[in-house]
């Protein structure tokens, strides 16, 4: 079987962050989204749980971060190209994200910052596993 990330998220708005998500060009599972929380598909392995406060703090074992206010999380999902990066980013500005950091261009790997519209925190980056593993050596190869 195949390990599936669920990544859950507390947001103010659920109607306001199902169109956040698609706008982004991901797609939401009907057999899990009602009116207190959706299901986000980013990968055949990745999704995000996109609940209202309620539904949230009801699996929640410490109180809700405020992440207007505070980071509760960095969550990176890699792109397959520099141009990748930059469209989703543009996708999550156009739909009510905000970008709080310059471009980050190292050479090797490239990468954007983006909140959601409750403020929680991606990473959208590219990086190129042959350089990174001639700068790394001692990593262990892709096959």
């Amino acid at each position: 079987m195949t390990q599936q990330i669920f990544l859950n998220l507390p947001v103010s708005n659920l109607e306001r962050s199902k169109t956040f998500y698609q706008a982004l060009g991901f797609r939401l599972e009907p057999r899990f989204t009602n009116d207190r929380a959706a299901c986000v598909v980013i990968s055949d392995a990745i999704y995000v749980m996109i609940l209202d406060y309620d539904t949230f703090q009801g699996f929640a074992t410490l109180p809700r971060a405020d992440t207007a206010r505070t980071t509760a999380a960095l969550i990176a999902l890699s792109r397959e190209d520099r141009a990748g990066v930059d469209a989703i980013t543009a996708a999550a500005l156009a739909a009510g994200g905000r970008e709080p950091n310059p471009v980050s261009d190292l050479g090797f790997m490239y990468s954007r910052t983006f909140h959601d519209p409750d403020g929680n925190v991606f990473e959208a980056f590219w990086m190129d596993r042959e350089a990174t593993m001639a700068a790394n050596p001692g990593e262990p190869k892709a096959s």
